[in-house]
C-alpha cells in the first residue's frame, strides 16, 4: 500500500501531483472509495460535516478531485455484510479516501471490520488520509488528539504502518492551540519520530521511503 498522509486534504498542486504519481495515472482515470467513519467518533463533527466530506463540499479536497468513479465504504457496516461482499470492492479500487475525525475510533473500526488485516495484501492501493485518516497509520496518536478512547485498549496506539507520528493542522486559524511549541511538547512524550505539518503539507510513503510534499510549513522532530 502506498500512502499520502495529509493534514488538510489535497490542498495544492504539489500534493495533487504526489497523488497522481502514487496512482500512476490521472485522477480522472482512477476509482476511489471514501471512508467517512472517523467523523462519527469526534465530538466536534456533526452529520453535516460527514455529508460535506462524502459529497465533495468539504474545505479539505478529497472526494471532489474528479475521480472516474467514487463510492463509500462505511467500516461500521462491514462486519454485518461479510467479507465476500466488500473485499472485492477494496481490491478493485485505486484509492481509499479516509476522512478525519477521531483517529482511535477509526483505528478500532479498521480492526473490527477486517480492513486492517487486509492492508498488507493491497500493494497497488493508495491510501489518502485526511488528518485522523493519516494519524491512524502511525504508532502513537498522543493524548492531545484523543476524543474517544477505543473500547478495547484505552491506549493511544495507531496501526503502526509507519514508524513516525503526525501533528496536523499547524497554525490553523480555528485551532489556536496547534502551535509549534505545543507540537514540541506533544512529540517529547511519544518516544517516536514525528512530523509537524500544516494543511498545505503532506507525507508520501512508498515502500518505506518517506517524502514530505509541502507548499507550507512542516518540521521533523526526530528521536
Amino acid at each position: 500500500m502506498r500512502l499520502l498522509l495529509t493534514s488538510g486534504g489535497v490542498k495544492n498542486k504539489s500534493i495533487n501531483d504526489a497523488l497522481v504519481d502514487l496512482l500512476g495515472k490521472p485522477i480522472a482515470e482512477s476509482n476511489a472509495l471514501c471512508i467517512p467513519t472517523a467523523s462519527y467518533g469526534h465530538p466536534w463533527v456533526k452529520p453535516q460535516g460527514t455529508w460535506r466530506f462524502i459529497s465533495g463540499n468539504s474545505p479539505a479536497p478529497m472526494c471532489d478531485l474528479g475521480w472516474n468513479s467514487l463510492g463509500m465504504l462505511e467500516l461500521t457496516a462491514l462486519p454485518s455484510i461479510g467479507a465476500e461482499r466488500w473485499v472485492p470492492w477494496v481490491k478493485e479500487t485505486d484509492a481509499l479516501l479516509v476522512n478525519g475525525g477521531d483517529a482511535l475510533y477509526l483505528c478500532h473500526w479498521l480492526r473490527e471490520s477486517g480492513l486492517a488485516d487486509l492492508m498488507p495484501s493491497l500493494d497497488n492501493l493508495v491510501w489518502v488520509g485526511l488528518s485522523a485518516g493519516s494519524m491512524v497509520m502511525t504508532p502513537r496518536i498522543g493524548e492531545e488528539f484523543i476524543a474517544m478512547k477505543p473500547p478495547l485498549t484505552g491506549e493511544d496506539r495507531g496501526l503502526g504502518v509507519v514508524d513516525f507520528s503526525i501533528f496536523p493542522h499547524l497554525d490553523h486559524p480555528m485551532l489556536p492551540s496547534n502551535t509549534m511549541a505545543a507540537a514540541e511538547a506533544w512529540a517529547s512524550r511519544l518516544g517516536v519520530p514525528a512530523y509537524v505539518m500544516d494543511d498545505d503539507s503532506a507525507i508520501k510513503v512508498v515502500d518505506g521511503a518517506v517524502e514530505v510534499v509541502s507548499e507550507g510549513k512542516w518540521r521533523f522532530l526526530g528521536r
